[in-house]
């Protein structure tokens, strides 16, 4: 596409060979939700599944999708793909544990001294 300014002069708007040309059939199938579908798409893979139509395709595994993100289902729901959660509740439980470890050595630390004072205290 061309643009002409003051006489005599042409601009060129739009880059010559900025889009990609190799575009292919693939599929996209959201892992949560079990929901897929076909589309032309330049993005690369290893994976191929057979498709309905009987032909086997390039598949791109996806985390979410319109099938499963709360902004389109309406529900709000828990996605935890990386194990984050779990993580956190193994971190969580490590913590209450050492916080209950630390007031057992406190206890036992306090109930020593007690015990050492008294035994002190007995012996003049």
């Amino acid at each position: 596409m061309t643009y002409r300014g003051q006489p005599g002069t042409i601009f060129e708007i739009m880059k010559k060979d900025l889009h990609p040309t190799d575009y292919r059939a693939v599929v996209f199938q959201d892992d949560s939700a079990g929901f897929a579908f076909l589309t032309q798409s330049t993005a690369k893979t290893n994976d191929s599944i057979k498709w309905e139509d009987g032909h086997e395709y390039p598949l791109v595994k996806l985390h979410i999708s319109s099938a499963s993100h709360p902004f389109f289902t309406g529900e709000e729901r828990v996605i935890d793909t990386e194990g984050r959660v779990d993580r956190f509740k193994a971190r969580f439980k490590a913590a209450e544990e050492r916080k209950g470890a630390l007031a057992n050595k406190a206890k036992k630390t306090a109930a020593r001294a007690e015990k050492k004072a008294s035994t002190a205290k007995n012996e003049k």
